[in-house]
């Protein structure tokens, strides 16, 4: 029989878990999943850091990557930059804590959003080799290297340092920069891994050098295709046609704002006095009521006004996209073979409140005619290279009638050709699907902009299609003419009265000048 427990003794069962303990659980959150993912991301976390660190102190990142298979699929990771070094006593909560960053608060592009990326990579590492991450990084040419060895308490989320030095030693010839290394239970595979994603990260951020050193000795160089930085995203406040109640509640609990026409005025994006009156009146509350004196009736009517009033989208000095120059140049270093490649930067446009743009490039004359085209997806110049098939991108790639650009398409499904289609999303803050960031939730705003984009580059396609299958067809009448050239000789003879060997040289000058003419017409086609 059993025993009859009381609240008592459930109440004593009850105790808090940390956020490393919650995804120590549940690592396939973060995207470590399997083998060949799990090697993935520990690398994709490194690389998205050294970026993001080089761009925000103004450096063209010189990046090296470099897998090492110790023993039974252990791999050793290494990634050094040339960044600005962190400071000695960041770095143990850089790395060893959870949900600790700079980007969570900041409404601007940005690779990371949550603080968890690196953190979890040596949770990941600890938990698959028991060995702790080695960090080395300096700041400047006068100090010296700090080195730290460290875990992550997971009970606490804290960093559990077992090792700290300054030691002189040459790892950055800059004189600054971070190197990370981690040991992890890993596969690598050439495709759909580490090396596809750096091919993908580097053409998404043309002004970035890598080098890659992978287990099996090969070496490859991504190197820059442009020497200058994108421009630096801006922060900005929240908008009010994005913001939800529970938010509006801790804002005007938080704020130091006196009245809540000033509240709205200096807290959110694109309202100035005559729009916090008309967010007031809406609301019908007192321009000068003061936040702190705010019922729960007060709040829910605020929210209403707010998203009824009529104010200007959010600021867009928040975003960075990659440039329709820029990701051009990119493309065509990375596919020199290509018969022609479309770019695209659309105007910027709104989500919940939330800016975002849309880049689009196609690169025409690559891969088998009758496969599936190949989708690059990108978030905030970051590759997604698992969960192809879900979200945004696809759901907008699918709903295009593809025939109609030249291109084969069966019912529903994606189109058929040569051909690799590049979309990236630049937003202040993107919607992923799930927490490891592998896809872009279906939004009809966001599906929109997709498919708009897409379409604007497929119609330039067409007309480069178009134009090369009437080239084709001249070409083959030029052959069917060549073919019909000794009867035509022995023809033009007889109405000329002449010899045919008279007229030979003259009517083959001729038809090396229509050849020519196609030719030139062919090659100006395909450079256009």
């Amino acid at each position: 029989m059993n025993e009859e427990k009381n609240a008592e003794y459930f109440a004593k069962q009850q105790k808090e878990i940390s956020v490393s303990e919650f995804f120590e659980k549940n690592k396939h959150l973060l995207g470590f999943d399997n083998p060949t993912k799990a090697l993935l991301m520990i690398v994709k976390e490194g690389v998205d850091n050294s970026l993001d660190a080089c761009e925000e102190a103004g450096i063209l990142p010189n990046i090296e990557v470099k897998l090492k298979n110790i023993k039974n699929n252990i791999f050793r990771v290494s990634v050094k930059d040339n960044g600005p070094g962190i400071v000695k006593n960041q770095i143990p909560k850089i790395f060893g804590k959870l949900l600790y960053g700079s980007k969570f608060h900041r409404l601007r592009q940005s690779r990371g959003q949550q603080g968890i990326g690196i953190s979890a990579a040596v949770l990941y590492a600890q938990l698959t080799t028991g060995n702790p991450i080695k960090i080395w990084s300096r700041t400047s040419k006068k100090s010296k290297v700090h080195y730290f060895e460290l875990f992550i308490d997971s009970t606490k989320n804290e960093p559990e340092v077992v090792k700290e030095e300054s030691i002189e030693i040459k790892k950055f010839p800059a004189g600054h920069g971070t190197l990370i290394e981690l040991d992890v239970s890993g596969r690598y595979r050439k495709s759909q891994g580490v090396k596809e994603y750096l091919k993908e990260t580097a053409i998404a951020n043309p002004f970035a050098k890598i080098v890659f050193h992978a287990p099996d000795g090969e070496k490859m160089v991504f190197s820059r295709s442009v020497d200058r930085l994108p421009k630096q995203p801006k922060e900005i406040n929240p908008h009010p046609h994005g913001i939800e109640l529970g938010i509006l509640i801790r804002m005007l609990k938080n704020t130091k704002a006196k009245t809540v026409a000033s509240f709205l005025k200096n807290e959110f994006s694109s309202v100035g006095t005559k729009s916090a009156n008309e967010i007031c009146k809406l609301a019908k509350i007192k321009k000068t009521l003061s936040p702190k004196n705010f019922t729960r009736t007060d709040v829910e009517n605020l929210l209403r006004g707010m998203q009824q009033v009529n104010v200007q989208r959010p600021p867009l000095d928040c975003l960075s996209p990659i440039g329709s120059k820029e990701l051009k140049k990119s493309l065509e270093k990375h596919y020199p073979d290509a018969e022609t490649i479309v770019t695209l930067t659309r105007e910027p446009s709104v989500y919940r409140g939330n800016p975002f743009q849309i880049e689009v490039g196609i690169v025409y004359g690559v891969g088998k005619k009758e496969s599936q085209i190949k989708i690059m997806r990108f978030a905030n110049r970051v590759p997604l290279l698992y969960q192809a098939g879900a979200g945004a991108v696809v759901e907008a790639v699918k709903n295009i009638g593809w025939k109609r650009y030249g291109l084969q398409q069966s019912g529903n499904n994606l189109p058929t050709g040569p051909m690799v289609l590049v979309v990236h999303m630049a937003s202040s803050w993107v919607p992923f699907i799930s927490e490891s960031k592998e896809a872009i939730s279906t939004y009809p705003d966001i599906i929109k902009e997709i498919k708009l984009a897409v379409q604007t580059c497929a119609r330039d396609l067409k007309i480069f299609i178009n134009k090369k299958q009437k080239a084709k067809r001249e070409e083959k009448r030029l052959h069917i003419f060549e073919n019909y050239f000794p009867l035509i000789l022995e023809s033009a003879s007889q109405l000329a009265e002449e010899e045919p060997n008279d007229l030979k040289a003259p009517m083959e000058l001729l038809l090396k000048k229509i050849g020519k003419k196609i030719g030139e017409e062919n090659d100006k086609k395909s450079n256009s």
